[in-house]
């Protein structure tokens, strides 16, 4: 059973590859860095369905905050850094610094804001390695929805009419309920959706 904080801190601690994906991203000693979104969310309900190996990821999301360099070069030059270390992973590192053009809002003010504005609630979530090599865990919007195995979209993506075009466009994306069956989706208006509406 799953329940808390440190039980998905303690998933982690005993999934030797993904211990190995955080360490590889503390490597870059990047400003306000953590490892984000499906990495932690797809490890969580693969737990709860009882898979016995990970969902593929399309992407590993490393995020860090810097406003002094926002160089979109630099990112792909980190990816490049990590690819070193492991090359047959799909690295994606973002300056959340710069992140606010794509969605039109306003500068975020740190890394954790960012997470905070992710499409839904269940994805907003990171996990880093503290300077003592704790795990340490984040979710802006509690752990409630990704506990109960349910796809909700976040405050922003509910009050803005551009944002919540892109929630229900991922809808249509991500298939999620292909890969977890126990998952319930909700649309923006916090209504449960059928499998023919999603």
């Amino acid at each position: 059973m799953i329940n808390s904080e440190q039980d998905i801190i303690n998933l982690v601690k005993h999934d030797a590859w993904m211990m190995s994906i955080v360490e590889a991203a503390k490597t870059l000693h990047l400003p306000d860095w953590w490892v984000c979104a499906g990495f932690i969310r797809s490890k969580v309900w693969d737990t709860m369905h009882g898979y016995s190996s990970n969902t593929h990821l399309p992407d590993i999301d490393v995020v860090y905050y810097d406003p002094y360099n926002v160089d979109e070069d630099i990112e792909k030059l980190l990816e490049s850094r990590l690819k070193t270390l492991k090359p047959t992973e799909p690295w994606s590192v973002k300056n959340q610094a710069r992140m606010h053009i794509l969605n039109g809002e306003s500068p975020y003010k740190s890394t954790l804001d960012a997470v905070s504005r992710f499409p839904e609630t269940a994805t907003s979530i990171a996990m880093k390695l503290n300077e003592e090599d704790e795990l340490i865990l984040a979710a802006p919007w509690g752990l409630e929805d990704l506990l109960a195995l349910r796809i909700k979209p976040t405050p922003p993506f509910k009050e803005k009419e551009t944002l919540a075009a892109i929630y229900e466009r991922r809808l249509r994306e991500k298939e999620w309920n292909k890969k977890w069956p126990k998952v319930s989706i909700y649309g923006i208006n916090g209504e449960l959706l059928k499998d023919s509406e999603r």
